[in-house]
């Protein structure tokens, strides 16, 4: 029987079943008296509505307004029941069985049933998407009857009932499926609708409230208005001009001026900034497939000065991407590469490039643009010339995912084990565009899903060992990220992986 862990709890994969409406529904409905509207402040809009392409993180609260996911997930890091009442999981982890709602309607009067669960994992699963692979271990899904939505798996899959909690539970109506404007207009069966005549796309997305919602207790404003504010400096404008009422923060530079605005600011390090090396196999920059190389990238970079630089101090270096409640997690990890330039030379001239190398990435404003002189300075100074592209925001993910580029600076959220494996580490994994593994990552890949969970504890921490040693990413700092909030109109509960909270636990100030 396998178990695997969240950030803040461990759920046992076995006979497990949850019965009853999602945790989120325990809060009465609204006092009528309360606001009755909120504005979000986004740094990213939505790049599509197809929920087979969909992305999570700072897209996440886009979907949630108009879709409902099969399962939810709580603040605390467990995963409840949603559009699915109940979920099993067998002893042997290799059938999961979904009782699916009977009460709820998509917004164009389509009942949920079993068979349109089936027919959006299967969607999801061949789309295409940057994500598919997380339902990569599910062989075929089944609906016996109108209620009941079985998934067989060819492996088991620790990170399923989590993926159901993202996109990969998204459920969107049928008349999407093949439908052209399905990436403009949502259907789903979530709290809120799409107003289309008050939203620009690309800058305002304006939801009102959707009057035959089946959870209602979740349904704490008539209006929710999305602001793309995609610039740093735009996003504590509107802050300070009072035009938000809650943004997550893209860097820590304007924290004083959030504060001063009678903001209150949530924190947390819930993710790590650094440079993703990617072409490990030196298919489109040869030198990046040469572990030194990678190494000596590592040894070059100023963690210390990068934080001070870059984020005022918020946050603590590392060269692990492995967060601190995991069991991966080795403090002694946190400084395998030193800041030592000399190392970092002599690297380079073992690998065969005393001369120095060319090494193209693309950049992006809401990374920090702090960086990105300070990391080509440092790179320099051991003689990697670095050539910055810059890069719209909204294109950033699609080049990585492209892959346009061999390395790219990035920030991550660093979630439990077997989801940050999938993220960024398996061959599969949307965050390894190259598909690059070699024997020992495979086999411990394998080791960990098929595992029990003392040997998943113990080789996930071999994994993170080895990929450090590797080189395959150069990690600056865990970032000591912030989530904005007028306290005085608004109630925010952040997650316990993603500094950006879930829809319904944003809530009018109590």
């Amino acid at each position: 029987m396998l178990r695997w862990k969240t950030v803040a709890a461990t759920l046992v994969v076995g006979a497990l079943a949850l019965a009853g409406c999602s945790d989120a529904t325990e809060d009465a409905s609204p006092d009528p008296a309360q606001p009755t509207s909120v504005v979000i402040g986004q740094f990213l809009a939505p790049a599509t509505f197809d929920v087979t392409q969909a992305e999570w993180g700072n897209r996440s609260l886009y979907y949630q307004a108009v879709f409902d996911t099969l399962l939810y997930g709580n603040p605390d890091g467990t995963i409840g029941p949603n559009l699915a009442t109940e979920f099993v999981v067998s002893d042997d982890s290799m059938t999961l069985t979904l009782t699916i709602r009977d009460d709820v309607k998509f917004t164009d009067g389509t009942a949920l049933t079993a068979d349109i669960v089936k027919q959006n994992l299967e969607r999801f699963k061949n789309g295409g998407g940057a994500f598919s692979s997380d339902l990569a271990n599910v062989e075929s899904v089944d609906a016996p009857d109108a209620t009941t939505v079985v998934l067989n798996m060819s492996l088991p899959d620790p990170a399923l009932l989590a993926y159901l909690s993202r996109e990969a539970g998204l459920i969107a109506a049928p008349a999407t499926f093949d439908a052209e404007d399905a990436a403009t207009n949502p259907i789903g069966s979530g709290p809120y609708i799409l107003d289309q005549s008050a939203t620009t796309t690309g800058t305002t997305y304006v939801f009102t409230k959707n009057p035959d919602y089946w959870n209602p207790d979740v349904q704490h404003y008539d209006t929710v208005t999305m602001s793309v504010l995609a610039d740093p400096t735009a996003g504590v404008n509107a802050i300070q001009a009072g035009e938000v009422d809650t943004m997550v923060l893209t860097d820590n530079n304007n924290l004083e001026q959030v504060e001063a605005a009678g903001f209150t600011l949530a924190q947390a390090e819930l993710n790590f900034q650094g440079l993703l090396l990617l072409d490990r196999g030196g298919e489109m920059n040869p030198a990046l497939g040469d572990v030194r190389v990678r190494q000596a990238i590592n040894f070059a970079l100023d963690r210390e000065g990068l934080l001070q630089a870059v984020q005022v101090g918020h946050g603590s270096v590392t060269t692990q991407v492995f967060n601190k409640a995991s069991a991966a997690y080795d403090p002694e990890l946190d400084s395998y590469y030193t800041y030592d330039p000399a190392k970092a030379r002599a690297l380079l001239a073992e690998a065969g490039y005393a001369d120095g190398l060319d090494l193209e990435m693309s950049s992006t404003v809401v990374l920090g643009e702090a960086q990105f002189p300070l990391v080509a300075q440092q790179l320099a100074d051991v003689g990697i010339n670095v050539t910055w592209v810059d890069t719209p925001v909204e294109n950033y993910i699609a080049d990585i995912s492209a892959p346009k580029y061999p390395a790219v600076p990035m920030q991550l959220e660093t979630n439990a084990d077997w989801q940050l494996i999938q993220f960024m580490i398996s061959r599969t994994a949307p965050f390894n565009p190259f598909k690059f593994g070699d024997d020992t990552t495979d086999r411990l890949i394998s080791e960990i899903q098929l595992g029990d969970q003392a040997t998943q504890d113990a080789k996930s921490a071999e994994l993170n060992k080895y990929i450090v040693e590797q080189g395959w990413f150069a990690p600056y700092y865990r970032v000591s990220a912030a989530y904005a909030y007028n306290a005085e109109t608004t109630d925010v509960t952040l997650n316990a992986t993603n500094i950006v909270p879930s829809l319904p636990d944003i809530k009018p100030a109590s």
